[in-house]
Protein backbone atom coordinates (compact mmCIF):
# COMPACT_ATOMS: atom_id res chain seq x y z
CA UNK A 1 0.00 0.00 0.00
CA UNK A 2 1.17 3.26 -0.91
CA UNK A 3 1.28 5.43 2.12
CA UNK A 4 1.79 9.12 2.13
CA UNK A 5 2.94 11.77 4.78
CA UNK A 6 0.85 10.61 8.05
CA UNK A 7 0.51 7.21 7.02
CA UNK A 8 -3.15 7.69 5.75
CA UNK A 9 -3.94 5.01 2.74
CA UNK A 10 -3.62 6.48 -0.88
CA UNK A 11 -3.34 3.98 -3.10
CA UNK A 12 -2.99 0.13 -2.97
CA UNK A 13 -0.05 -1.79 -4.18
CA UNK A 14 2.13 -4.32 -3.36
CA UNK A 15 5.34 -2.17 -2.60
CA UNK A 16 5.30 1.28 -0.64
CA UNK A 17 6.36 4.42 -1.76
CA UNK A 18 10.52 4.86 -2.66
CA UNK A 19 12.26 7.18 -0.82
CA UNK A 20 12.70 9.45 -3.96
CA UNK A 21 8.99 9.45 -4.36
CA UNK A 22 8.41 10.01 -0.80
CA UNK A 23 10.99 13.53 -0.73
CA UNK A 24 8.59 14.05 -4.04
CA UNK A 25 5.34 14.29 -2.23
CA UNK A 26 7.65 16.31 0.64
CA UNK A 27 8.66 18.50 -1.48
CA UNK A 28 5.02 19.10 -3.24
CA UNK A 29 4.09 19.54 0.00
CA UNK A 30 6.58 22.21 0.66
CA UNK A 31 5.69 24.25 -2.30
CA UNK A 32 1.97 24.41 -1.69
CA UNK A 33 2.88 25.57 1.57
CA UNK A 34 4.70 28.57 0.47
CA UNK A 35 2.49 29.00 -2.09
CA UNK A 36 -0.68 29.31 0.86
CA UNK A 37 1.52 31.83 2.48
CA UNK A 38 2.74 33.86 -0.28
CA UNK A 39 -1.72 34.34 -1.51
CA UNK A 40 -1.88 35.20 2.07
CA UNK A 41 0.57 38.11 1.89
CA UNK A 42 -1.13 39.58 -1.58
CA UNK A 43 -4.45 40.09 -0.75
CA UNK A 44 -6.65 39.37 2.17
CA UNK A 45 -9.31 37.91 0.39
CA UNK A 46 -6.69 34.50 -0.10
CA UNK A 47 -8.75 33.84 3.25
CA UNK A 48 -11.79 32.68 1.21
CA UNK A 49 -12.19 29.49 -1.24
CA UNK A 50 -9.38 29.58 -2.81
CA UNK A 51 -7.40 29.37 0.22
CA UNK A 52 -9.49 26.31 1.11
CA UNK A 53 -9.22 24.47 -2.24
CA UNK A 54 -5.35 24.71 -2.09
CA UNK A 55 -5.10 23.46 2.02
CA UNK A 56 -8.12 20.38 0.79
CA UNK A 57 -4.85 20.13 -1.99
CA UNK A 58 -2.35 19.57 0.74
CA UNK A 59 -4.99 17.38 2.45
CA UNK A 60 -5.26 15.37 -0.66
CA UNK A 61 -2.06 14.23 -0.71
CA UNK A 62 -2.79 12.05 2.06
CA UNK A 63 -6.27 10.84 1.25
CA UNK A 64 -7.39 7.77 -1.24
CA UNK A 65 -7.29 8.69 -5.43
CA UNK A 66 -10.76 10.61 -6.07
CA UNK A 67 -12.19 9.89 -9.25
CA UNK A 68 -14.96 12.42 -9.77
CA UNK A 69 -18.15 11.74 -11.73
CA UNK A 70 -19.11 14.97 -13.52
CA UNK A 71 -22.21 15.49 -16.31
CA UNK A 72 -25.41 17.28 -16.78
CA UNK A 73 -28.38 15.02 -15.19
CA UNK A 74 -30.20 12.18 -16.97
CA UNK A 75 -26.61 11.48 -18.79
CA UNK A 76 -26.52 8.54 -16.72
CA UNK A 77 -24.14 8.77 -13.93
CA UNK A 78 -25.12 6.94 -11.36
CA UNK A 79 -25.82 4.41 -13.41
CA UNK A 80 -22.27 4.76 -14.74
CA UNK A 81 -21.00 4.30 -11.71
CA UNK A 82 -23.31 1.18 -10.41
CA UNK A 83 -21.60 -0.55 -14.14
CA UNK A 84 -17.93 -0.01 -12.19
CA UNK A 85 -19.14 -1.51 -8.83
CA UNK A 86 -21.40 -4.23 -10.37
CA UNK A 87 -24.26 -3.35 -8.05
CA UNK A 88 -26.70 -1.06 -7.67
CA UNK A 89 -25.64 0.94 -5.23
CA UNK A 90 -26.84 4.04 -5.73
CA UNK A 91 -30.54 5.28 -7.02
CA UNK A 92 -31.00 5.99 -10.76
CA UNK A 93 -33.52 7.92 -12.62
CA UNK A 94 -35.11 9.67 -15.84
CA UNK A 95 -35.03 12.43 -13.24
CA UNK A 96 -32.69 14.59 -11.12
CA UNK A 97 -31.93 11.60 -8.84
CA UNK A 98 -28.78 13.41 -7.16
CA UNK A 99 -28.95 16.16 -5.35
CA UNK A 100 -26.40 15.60 -3.04
CA UNK A 101 -22.49 15.07 -3.47
CA UNK A 102 -22.07 11.11 -2.74
CA UNK A 103 -18.49 9.91 -2.29
CA UNK A 104 -18.67 6.31 -2.34
CA UNK A 105 -16.06 4.61 -0.03
CA UNK A 106 -14.88 1.16 1.07
CA UNK A 107 -16.73 -0.25 4.08
CA UNK A 108 -14.63 0.43 7.20
CA UNK A 109 -16.16 3.66 8.15
CA UNK A 110 -20.35 4.59 8.78
CA UNK A 111 -22.50 6.52 6.14
CA UNK A 112 -22.67 10.30 7.17
CA UNK A 113 -23.90 13.24 5.57
CA UNK A 114 -22.24 16.82 5.91
CA UNK A 115 -24.31 19.40 4.71
CA UNK A 116 -24.36 18.77 0.71
CA UNK A 117 -21.91 16.04 0.94
CA UNK A 118 -23.16 12.43 1.33
CA UNK A 119 -20.85 9.56 2.31
CA UNK A 120 -21.20 5.90 1.38
CA UNK A 121 -19.57 2.72 1.94
CA UNK A 122 -20.12 -0.49 0.05
CA UNK A 123 -17.57 -3.63 -0.16
CA UNK A 124 -16.36 -3.62 -3.32
CA UNK A 125 -13.17 -4.23 -4.31
CA UNK A 126 -12.76 -1.29 -6.65
CA UNK A 127 -13.68 1.19 -3.47
CA UNK A 128 -10.01 0.21 -1.61
CA UNK A 129 -8.05 1.69 -4.90
CA UNK A 130 -10.22 4.85 -5.86
CA UNK A 131 -13.10 6.80 -4.17
CA UNK A 132 -15.56 7.41 -6.89
CA UNK A 133 -17.66 10.78 -6.05
CA UNK A 134 -21.01 10.66 -7.80
CA UNK A 135 -22.27 14.58 -8.12
CA UNK A 136 -25.60 16.44 -9.76
CA UNK A 137 -26.07 17.26 -12.92
CA UNK A 138 -24.46 20.40 -13.51
CA UNK A 139 -27.39 21.70 -15.97
CA UNK A 140 -29.91 20.66 -13.01
CA UNK A 141 -29.57 23.42 -10.17
CA UNK A 142 -27.59 26.25 -10.37
CA UNK A 143 -26.14 26.38 -6.71
CA UNK A 144 -25.17 22.45 -7.39
CA UNK A 145 -23.26 23.54 -10.37
CA UNK A 146 -21.57 25.90 -8.27
CA UNK A 147 -20.83 23.42 -5.30
CA UNK A 148 -19.23 20.48 -7.89
CA UNK A 149 -16.99 23.09 -9.63
CA UNK A 150 -16.03 25.10 -6.15
CA UNK A 151 -15.93 22.18 -3.79
CA UNK A 152 -15.05 19.10 -5.53
CA UNK A 153 -13.49 19.32 -8.77
CA UNK A 154 -10.66 20.95 -7.84
CA UNK A 155 -10.17 18.16 -5.52
CA UNK A 156 -10.44 15.54 -8.54
CA UNK A 157 -7.49 12.91 -9.21
CA UNK A 158 -9.33 12.34 -12.24
CA UNK A 159 -12.43 13.70 -13.99
CA UNK A 160 -14.68 10.95 -15.55
CA UNK A 161 -16.81 13.46 -17.86
CA UNK A 162 -20.48 11.99 -18.97
CA UNK A 163 -22.22 12.85 -21.81
CA UNK A 164 -25.52 11.49 -23.45
CA UNK A 165 -25.18 9.92 -26.87
CA UNK A 166 -28.41 10.78 -27.61
CA UNK A 167 -27.31 15.08 -26.62
CA UNK A 168 -23.32 14.90 -26.94
CA UNK A 169 -21.78 17.96 -25.80
CA UNK A 170 -24.07 20.46 -25.52
CA UNK A 171 -23.04 23.87 -24.60
CA UNK A 172 -23.37 23.97 -21.35
CA UNK A 173 -21.09 21.02 -20.64
CA UNK A 174 -18.52 22.59 -23.20
CA UNK A 175 -18.94 25.63 -20.76
CA UNK A 176 -18.30 22.37 -17.99
CA UNK A 177 -15.98 21.08 -19.05
CA UNK A 178 -13.93 24.56 -20.17
CA UNK A 179 -14.25 25.18 -16.12
CA UNK A 180 -12.82 21.80 -15.35
CA UNK A 181 -10.17 22.23 -17.56
CA UNK A 182 -8.78 25.33 -16.32
CA UNK A 183 -7.78 23.52 -12.73
CA UNK A 184 -5.67 21.51 -15.11
CA UNK A 185 -7.36 18.48 -14.44
CA UNK A 186 -7.02 15.27 -16.47
CA UNK A 187 -10.87 14.37 -18.15
CA UNK A 188 -11.97 11.36 -19.21
CA UNK A 189 -15.11 11.24 -21.68
CA UNK A 190 -18.09 8.55 -21.05
CA UNK A 191 -20.50 8.69 -23.77
CA UNK A 192 -23.39 6.64 -22.50
CA UNK A 193 -26.46 5.36 -24.05
CA UNK A 194 -24.75 4.08 -27.04
CA UNK A 195 -27.89 1.72 -27.62
CA UNK A 196 -29.97 4.53 -27.94
CA UNK A 197 -28.06 4.59 -31.09
CA UNK A 198 -29.63 3.00 -34.08
CA UNK A 199 -26.20 2.40 -36.18
CA UNK A 200 -22.35 1.65 -36.11
CA UNK A 201 -21.70 4.89 -37.96
CA UNK A 202 -24.12 6.90 -35.81
CA UNK A 203 -21.96 6.27 -32.87
CA UNK A 204 -18.72 6.61 -34.84
CA UNK A 205 -20.52 9.98 -36.21
CA UNK A 206 -21.00 10.73 -32.07
CA UNK A 207 -17.97 10.14 -30.96
CA UNK A 208 -15.76 11.89 -33.80
CA UNK A 209 -17.98 14.72 -32.94
CA UNK A 210 -17.42 15.10 -29.40
CA UNK A 211 -13.31 14.15 -29.59
CA UNK A 212 -13.15 16.82 -32.45
CA UNK A 213 -15.07 19.65 -30.67
CA UNK A 214 -13.13 18.89 -27.38
CA UNK A 215 -9.89 19.56 -29.54
CA UNK A 216 -10.97 22.44 -31.37
CA UNK A 217 -12.43 24.22 -28.28
CA UNK A 218 -10.61 23.11 -25.32
CA UNK A 219 -7.10 22.53 -26.63
CA UNK A 220 -6.77 18.57 -25.78
CA UNK A 221 -7.30 15.06 -27.34
CA UNK A 222 -9.36 13.23 -24.75
CA UNK A 223 -9.86 9.61 -23.87
CA UNK A 224 -13.16 9.00 -25.19
CA UNK A 225 -15.08 5.84 -24.57
CA UNK A 226 -18.22 5.04 -25.74
CA UNK A 227 -20.57 2.68 -23.40
CA UNK A 228 -23.87 1.56 -22.30
CA UNK A 229 -23.99 1.81 -18.81
CA UNK A 230 -27.59 0.79 -18.53
CA UNK A 231 -26.69 -2.53 -20.24
CA UNK A 232 -23.78 -3.38 -18.49
CA UNK A 233 -25.20 -3.25 -14.78
CA UNK A 234 -27.63 -5.88 -16.64
CA UNK A 235 -25.57 -7.91 -17.96
CA UNK A 236 -22.91 -7.93 -15.07
CA UNK A 237 -26.15 -8.74 -12.58
CA UNK A 238 -26.69 -11.46 -15.14
CA UNK A 239 -23.46 -12.54 -15.20
CA UNK A 240 -23.68 -12.40 -18.97
CA UNK A 241 -20.35 -11.35 -20.65
CA UNK A 242 -21.61 -11.68 -24.06
CA UNK A 243 -24.29 -8.47 -23.03
CA UNK A 244 -20.98 -7.02 -21.60
CA UNK A 245 -19.45 -6.60 -24.36
CA UNK A 246 -22.06 -5.26 -26.79
CA UNK A 247 -22.11 -2.39 -23.89
CA UNK A 248 -18.46 -1.69 -25.12
CA UNK A 249 -18.40 -1.26 -21.05
CA UNK A 250 -15.05 -3.26 -20.41
CA UNK A 251 -12.77 -0.66 -22.23
CA UNK A 252 -13.53 2.03 -19.92
CA UNK A 253 -13.55 -0.43 -16.94
CA UNK A 254 -10.43 -1.62 -18.32
CA UNK A 255 -8.75 1.98 -18.73
CA UNK A 256 -10.35 2.53 -14.79
CA UNK A 257 -8.55 -0.65 -13.59
CA UNK A 258 -5.70 -1.54 -15.33
CA UNK A 259 -4.42 1.80 -16.98
CA UNK A 260 -4.88 3.61 -13.80
CA UNK A 261 -1.83 1.63 -12.18
CA UNK A 262 -0.54 2.39 -8.99
CA UNK A 263 1.94 4.84 -10.84
CA UNK A 264 -0.52 6.29 -12.77
CA UNK A 265 -2.19 6.86 -9.58
CA UNK A 266 0.65 8.51 -8.13
CA UNK A 267 1.39 10.73 -11.05
CA UNK A 268 -1.59 12.11 -10.81
CA UNK A 269 -2.14 12.45 -7.25
CA UNK A 270 0.75 14.74 -7.47
CA UNK A 271 -0.12 16.27 -10.66
CA UNK A 272 -3.23 17.34 -8.94
CA UNK A 273 -2.43 19.95 -6.56
CA UNK A 274 0.35 20.89 -8.86
CA UNK A 275 -2.12 21.51 -11.48
CA UNK A 276 -4.19 23.42 -8.90
CA UNK A 277 -0.85 25.46 -7.61
CA UNK A 278 -0.57 26.46 -11.16
CA UNK A 279 -3.77 27.49 -11.87
CA UNK A 280 -3.97 30.03 -8.92
CA UNK A 281 -0.28 31.20 -9.55
CA UNK A 282 -1.65 32.33 -13.21
CA UNK A 283 -4.55 33.99 -11.45
CA UNK A 284 -3.22 35.97 -8.66
CA UNK A 285 -0.32 36.86 -11.20
CA UNK A 286 -2.68 38.33 -13.27
CA UNK A 287 -4.23 39.81 -10.82
CA UNK A 288 -0.77 41.45 -9.25
CA UNK A 289 0.09 42.54 -12.81
CA UNK A 290 -3.24 43.81 -12.96
CA UNK A 291 -2.41 45.88 -9.86
CA UNK A 292 0.79 46.99 -10.79
CA UNK A 293 -0.54 48.06 -14.10
CA UNK A 294 -2.65 50.65 -12.05
CA UNK A 295 -0.13 51.32 -9.65
CA UNK A 296 2.59 52.41 -12.51
CA UNK A 297 -0.52 54.73 -14.13
CA UNK A 298 -0.27 56.05 -10.45
CA UNK A 299 3.23 56.46 -10.40
CA UNK A 300 2.95 57.91 -13.88
CA UNK A 301 0.55 60.27 -12.03
CA UNK A 302 2.41 61.21 -9.12
CA UNK A 303 5.65 61.84 -11.06
CA UNK A 304 3.69 64.32 -13.97
CA UNK A 305 2.25 65.96 -10.75
CA UNK A 306 6.07 66.24 -9.02
CA UNK A 307 7.09 67.51 -12.83
CA UNK A 308 4.33 70.12 -12.46
CA UNK A 309 5.32 71.64 -9.50
CA UNK A 310 8.45 71.83 -10.54
CA UNK A 311 7.35 73.49 -14.05
CA UNK A 312 5.42 75.54 -11.79
CA UNK A 313 8.66 76.76 -10.12
CA UNK A 314 10.38 77.55 -12.36
CA UNK A 315 7.77 79.33 -14.25
CA UNK A 316 6.86 81.41 -11.34
CA UNK A 317 10.67 82.16 -11.21
CA UNK A 318 10.67 83.44 -14.81
CA UNK A 319 7.41 85.38 -14.31
CA UNK A 320 8.29 87.15 -11.13
CA UNK A 321 11.26 88.52 -13.10
CA UNK A 322 9.39 89.70 -16.27
CA UNK A 323 6.56 90.72 -13.44
CA UNK A 324 9.39 92.59 -11.84
CA UNK A 325 10.72 94.57 -15.10
CA UNK A 326 7.60 95.87 -14.80
CA UNK A 327 8.39 97.65 -11.33
CA UNK A 328 11.80 98.18 -12.66
CA UNK A 329 10.31 100.33 -15.32
CA UNK A 330 8.04 102.47 -12.61
CA UNK A 331 11.68 103.34 -11.18
CA UNK A 332 13.02 104.32 -14.45
CA UNK A 333 10.28 106.07 -15.30
CA UNK A 334 10.82 108.36 -12.15
CA UNK A 335 14.43 108.19 -12.35
CA UNK A 336 13.98 110.07 -15.47
CA UNK A 337 11.55 112.32 -14.11
CA UNK A 338 14.31 112.98 -11.56
CA UNK A 339 17.25 113.98 -13.91
CA UNK A 340 14.68 115.80 -15.97
CA UNK A 341 13.70 118.08 -12.70
CA UNK A 342 17.10 118.73 -11.45
CA UNK A 343 18.03 119.98 -14.81
CA UNK A 344 14.84 122.60 -15.06
CA UNK A 345 15.52 123.38 -11.41
CA UNK A 346 18.88 123.24 -10.36
CA UNK A 347 20.36 126.50 -12.21
CA UNK A 348 21.13 130.25 -11.57
CA UNK A 349 17.24 131.73 -13.50
CA UNK A 350 15.75 130.00 -10.26
CA UNK A 351 17.85 130.88 -7.70
CA UNK A 352 15.33 132.65 -6.11
CA UNK A 353 12.97 129.03 -5.91
CA UNK A 354 15.80 127.41 -4.80
CA UNK A 355 16.36 129.56 -1.72
CA UNK A 356 12.49 128.06 -1.11
CA UNK A 357 12.73 124.71 0.48
CA UNK A 358 9.08 124.04 1.04
CA UNK A 359 8.54 124.82 -2.68
CA UNK A 360 11.13 123.05 -3.81
CA UNK A 361 9.86 119.83 -1.92
CA UNK A 362 6.23 120.46 -3.31
CA UNK A 363 7.48 120.78 -6.87
CA UNK A 364 9.66 118.09 -6.78
CA UNK A 365 6.49 115.95 -5.42
CA UNK A 366 4.11 117.01 -7.93
CA UNK A 367 6.77 116.45 -10.69
CA UNK A 368 8.95 113.45 -10.04
CA UNK A 369 7.43 111.76 -7.52
CA UNK A 370 4.23 111.97 -8.89
CA UNK A 371 2.02 108.52 -9.10
CA UNK A 372 5.31 107.05 -7.69
CA UNK A 373 3.52 105.30 -4.85
CA UNK A 374 0.70 103.90 -6.64
CA UNK A 375 2.27 102.90 -9.44
CA UNK A 376 4.40 100.74 -7.06
CA UNK A 377 1.50 99.46 -4.67
CA UNK A 378 -0.21 98.63 -8.13
CA UNK A 379 2.49 96.28 -9.55
CA UNK A 380 2.95 94.43 -5.93
CA UNK A 381 -0.69 93.85 -5.78
CA UNK A 382 -0.64 92.71 -9.64
CA UNK A 383 2.22 90.53 -8.78
CA UNK A 384 0.24 89.28 -5.54
CA UNK A 385 -3.21 88.87 -7.81
CA UNK A 386 -0.63 86.39 -9.95
CA UNK A 387 0.43 84.55 -7.54
CA UNK A 388 -2.76 83.57 -5.64
CA UNK A 389 -4.27 82.55 -9.49
CA UNK A 390 -1.38 80.72 -10.26
CA UNK A 391 -1.46 78.76 -6.80
CA UNK A 392 -5.35 77.82 -7.34
CA UNK A 393 -4.79 77.00 -11.30
CA UNK A 394 -2.15 74.26 -9.52
CA UNK A 395 -4.66 72.89 -6.95
CA UNK A 396 -6.81 72.60 -9.93
CA UNK A 397 -4.78 70.73 -12.24
CA UNK A 398 -3.70 68.54 -9.39
CA UNK A 399 -7.52 67.84 -8.38
CA UNK A 400 -8.39 66.95 -11.97
CA UNK A 401 -6.04 64.41 -12.10
CA UNK A 402 -6.65 62.40 -9.27
CA UNK A 403 -10.48 62.68 -10.41
CA UNK A 404 -9.60 61.37 -13.30
CA UNK A 405 -7.58 58.72 -11.61
CA UNK A 406 -10.52 57.66 -9.59
CA UNK A 407 -12.70 57.28 -12.72
CA UNK A 408 -9.80 55.49 -14.36
CA UNK A 409 -9.95 52.99 -11.45
CA UNK A 410 -14.14 52.45 -11.56
CA UNK A 411 -13.42 51.70 -15.36
CA UNK A 412 -10.55 49.23 -15.11
CA UNK A 413 -11.63 47.16 -11.41
CA UNK A 414 -12.66 44.07 -11.65
CA UNK A 415 -12.64 40.63 -10.41
CA UNK A 416 -9.90 40.22 -7.94
CA UNK A 417 -9.07 43.11 -8.53
CA UNK A 418 -11.86 44.63 -6.61
CA UNK A 419 -10.92 43.28 -3.43
CA UNK A 420 -9.16 45.23 -0.14
CA UNK A 421 -6.51 46.47 -2.52
CA UNK A 422 -8.72 48.39 -4.70
CA UNK A 423 -10.99 49.62 -1.76
CA UNK A 424 -8.08 51.04 0.47
CA UNK A 425 -6.53 52.62 -3.22
CA UNK A 426 -10.25 54.26 -3.79
CA UNK A 427 -10.74 55.26 -0.45
CA UNK A 428 -7.33 56.90 -0.25
CA UNK A 429 -8.32 58.90 -3.56
CA UNK A 430 -11.42 60.02 -2.53
CA UNK A 431 -9.67 61.40 0.85
CA UNK A 432 -7.20 62.68 -1.13
CA UNK A 433 -9.38 64.02 -3.92
CA UNK A 434 -12.05 65.75 -1.07
CA UNK A 435 -9.01 67.40 0.36
CA UNK A 436 -7.80 69.04 -2.73
CA UNK A 437 -11.55 69.73 -3.64
CA UNK A 438 -11.90 71.55 -0.61
CA UNK A 439 -9.04 73.08 -0.75
CA UNK A 440 -10.12 74.46 -3.92
CA UNK A 441 -13.69 75.66 -2.43
CA UNK A 442 -11.98 77.13 0.25
CA UNK A 443 -9.84 79.25 -1.57
CA UNK A 444 -10.72 82.86 -1.39
CA UNK A 445 -8.56 84.76 -4.14
CA UNK A 446 -9.99 88.48 -2.17
CA UNK A 447 -9.04 87.23 1.38
CA UNK A 448 -5.59 85.41 0.41
CA UNK A 449 -4.91 88.68 -1.45
CA UNK A 450 -5.63 90.90 1.04
CA UNK A 451 -3.16 88.19 3.50
CA UNK A 452 -0.42 88.27 1.07
CA UNK A 453 -0.73 91.63 0.48
CA UNK A 454 0.20 92.60 4.27
CA UNK A 455 2.63 89.86 4.49
CA UNK A 456 4.52 91.14 1.00
CA UNK A 457 4.33 95.04 2.71
CA UNK A 458 5.54 93.96 6.13
CA UNK A 459 8.56 92.27 4.20
CA UNK A 460 9.41 95.10 2.25
CA UNK A 461 8.28 97.88 5.35
CA UNK A 462 10.01 95.49 8.15
CA UNK A 463 13.03 94.44 6.43
CA UNK A 464 14.34 95.98 3.18
CA UNK A 465 12.80 99.70 4.49
CA UNK A 466 13.07 99.13 8.12
CA UNK A 467 15.08 102.70 8.45
CA UNK A 468 11.76 104.35 7.48
CA UNK A 469 9.72 102.76 10.32
CA UNK A 470 6.10 100.64 10.40
CA UNK A 471 4.75 102.64 7.86
CA UNK A 472 2.90 101.80 4.34
CA UNK A 473 4.58 101.05 1.12
CA UNK A 474 3.65 104.04 -0.38
CA UNK A 475 4.82 106.35 1.98
CA UNK A 476 7.86 104.94 2.55
CA UNK A 477 8.38 105.21 -0.86
CA UNK A 478 7.78 108.66 -0.87
CA UNK A 479 10.19 109.37 2.23
CA UNK A 480 13.00 107.54 0.92
CA UNK A 481 12.26 109.43 -3.13
CA UNK A 482 11.85 112.86 -1.36
CA UNK A 483 15.00 112.66 1.09
CA UNK A 484 16.81 113.42 -2.26
CA UNK A 485 15.03 116.61 -2.51
CA UNK A 486 15.77 117.86 0.67
CA UNK A 487 19.73 117.15 0.42
CA UNK A 488 19.16 119.73 -2.92
CA UNK A 489 17.60 122.11 -0.86
CA UNK A 490 19.99 121.80 1.72
CA UNK A 491 22.43 123.18 -0.39
CA UNK A 492 21.39 126.47 -0.79
CA UNK A 493 22.57 128.92 2.30
CA UNK A 494 21.21 132.65 2.20
CA UNK A 495 23.72 135.12 0.07
CA UNK A 496 26.28 132.30 -0.28
CA UNK A 497 24.44 131.15 -4.05
CA UNK A 498 24.53 134.03 -5.35
CA UNK A 499 28.37 134.27 -5.69
CA UNK A 500 29.31 130.94 -6.57
CA UNK A 501 25.91 129.81 -8.51
CA UNK A 502 27.60 129.66 -11.75
CA UNK A 503 30.10 127.37 -10.39
CA UNK A 504 28.53 125.03 -7.89
CA UNK A 505 25.33 124.67 -9.67
CA UNK A 506 26.03 122.72 -12.28
CA UNK A 507 28.37 120.40 -9.71
CA UNK A 508 25.69 120.23 -6.88
CA UNK A 509 23.01 119.49 -10.15
CA UNK A 510 25.32 116.51 -11.31
CA UNK A 511 25.65 115.47 -7.20
CA UNK A 512 21.78 115.77 -6.97
CA UNK A 513 21.52 113.42 -9.91
CA UNK A 514 24.03 110.80 -8.70
CA UNK A 515 22.27 110.98 -5.32
CA UNK A 516 19.01 110.29 -7.14
CA UNK A 517 19.83 107.60 -9.24
CA UNK A 518 21.87 105.83 -6.12
CA UNK A 519 18.70 106.03 -3.98
CA UNK A 520 16.70 104.62 -6.83
CA UNK A 521 18.87 101.85 -6.81
CA UNK A 522 18.88 101.28 -3.60
CA UNK A 523 15.43 101.39 -3.53
CA UNK A 524 15.34 99.00 -6.65
CA UNK A 525 17.05 96.89 -4.92
CA UNK A 526 15.55 96.62 -1.67
CA UNK A 527 12.50 96.12 -3.10
CA UNK A 528 13.63 93.11 -5.64
CA UNK A 529 14.84 91.57 -2.64
CA UNK A 530 12.11 91.86 -0.32
CA UNK A 531 9.52 90.78 -2.97
CA UNK A 532 11.87 87.99 -4.19
CA UNK A 533 12.17 86.59 -0.75
CA UNK A 534 8.60 86.75 0.28
CA UNK A 535 6.86 85.68 -2.90
CA UNK A 536 9.69 82.85 -2.76
CA UNK A 537 8.67 81.99 0.81
CA UNK A 538 4.74 81.98 -0.86
CA UNK A 539 5.76 79.59 -3.35
CA UNK A 540 7.17 77.22 -1.55
CA UNK A 541 4.10 77.67 1.03
CA UNK A 542 1.99 76.71 -1.89
CA UNK A 543 3.65 73.76 -3.39
CA UNK A 544 4.17 72.51 0.48
CA UNK A 545 0.40 72.69 0.71
CA UNK A 546 -0.11 70.54 -2.47
CA UNK A 547 2.55 67.92 -1.19
CA UNK A 548 1.11 67.46 2.13
CA UNK A 549 -2.42 67.09 0.45
CA UNK A 550 -1.07 64.57 -1.93
CA UNK A 551 1.54 62.77 0.23
CA UNK A 552 -0.80 59.68 1.82
CA UNK A 553 -1.55 58.76 -2.24
CA UNK A 554 2.30 59.24 -2.96
CA UNK A 555 3.21 57.37 0.04
CA UNK A 556 0.49 54.53 -0.70
CA UNK A 557 1.69 54.20 -4.71
CA UNK A 558 5.34 54.02 -3.82
CA UNK A 559 4.61 51.68 -1.01
CA UNK A 560 2.25 49.60 -3.07
CA UNK A 561 4.47 49.30 -6.36
CA UNK A 562 7.47 47.73 -4.10
CA UNK A 563 5.56 45.42 -2.19
CA UNK A 564 3.56 44.72 -5.48
CA UNK A 565 7.32 43.93 -7.36
CA UNK A 566 7.95 41.49 -4.30
CA UNK A 567 4.61 40.03 -4.49
CA UNK A 568 5.20 39.05 -8.34
CA UNK A 569 8.67 38.15 -7.78
CA UNK A 570 7.78 35.71 -4.94
CA UNK A 571 4.80 33.78 -7.26
CA UNK A 572 7.50 33.76 -10.23
CA UNK A 573 10.05 31.78 -7.92
CA UNK A 574 7.08 29.81 -6.91
CA UNK A 575 5.75 29.01 -10.25
CA UNK A 576 9.64 27.78 -11.39
CA UNK A 577 9.31 25.60 -8.22
CA UNK A 578 5.95 24.09 -9.62
CA UNK A 579 7.08 23.55 -13.01
CA UNK A 580 10.21 21.79 -11.95
CA UNK A 581 8.38 19.43 -9.48
CA UNK A 582 5.76 18.94 -12.04
CA UNK A 583 8.38 18.11 -14.80
CA UNK A 584 10.35 15.60 -12.15
CA UNK A 585 6.71 13.91 -11.25
CA UNK A 586 6.24 12.96 -15.11
CA UNK A 587 10.15 12.11 -15.59
CA UNK A 588 9.73 9.92 -12.32
CA UNK A 589 6.61 8.11 -12.71
CA UNK A 590 7.82 7.10 -16.37
CA UNK A 591 11.33 6.01 -14.65
CA UNK A 592 9.23 3.76 -12.77
CA UNK A 593 6.81 2.34 -15.46
CA UNK A 594 10.04 1.95 -17.61
CA UNK A 595 11.94 -0.36 -14.79
CA UNK A 596 8.53 -2.06 -14.35
CA UNK A 597 8.26 -3.19 -17.99
CA UNK A 598 12.30 -4.37 -17.71
CA UNK A 599 11.23 -6.65 -15.09
CA UNK A 600 8.01 -8.15 -16.64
Amino acid sequence: MWALGLGYPVMVTESVLSSEQAALVGDVRAVLQDLRTALARISAETGNEDERILQRSLQQLEDFFLLVVVGEFNAGKSALINALLGERVLTEGVTPTTTDVQVLRHTGQADASVGDVRTISAANPLLRDIHLVDTPGTNAIARDHELITRRFVPRADLVLFVTSADRPFTESERQFMQQIREWGKKVVIAINKVDLLTSTADLDHVVAFVRDNVRALLGFTPEVFAVSARQAIQAKLAQDDEALDVSRFPALEHYILTTLTDVERFRLKLLNPLGIGGRLIEAYSATLSARLELVRDDAATVETIRTQLTGYRQEMARSFQLRMSDLDKVLHEFENRGDQFFEDTVRVGRLFDLMNASRIRLEFEERVIADLPDEVRTRVEELIDWLVASELQQWSEVQQRLSQRRSDTAERVAGRLAGGFAYDRGRLLDTVGKQTQDALEAQDQHAEAARMAVSVQGAITSAALIEVGAVGLGTAVTLLATSTAADVTGIVAAGALAAVGFVVLPRRRRTAKRELHGRVAQLRERLTGALGNQFQREIDRSVRRIEDAIAPYVQFVEGERAKLSARQQELSEIRTRVTQLTVTVETTSSKVTADADIDT
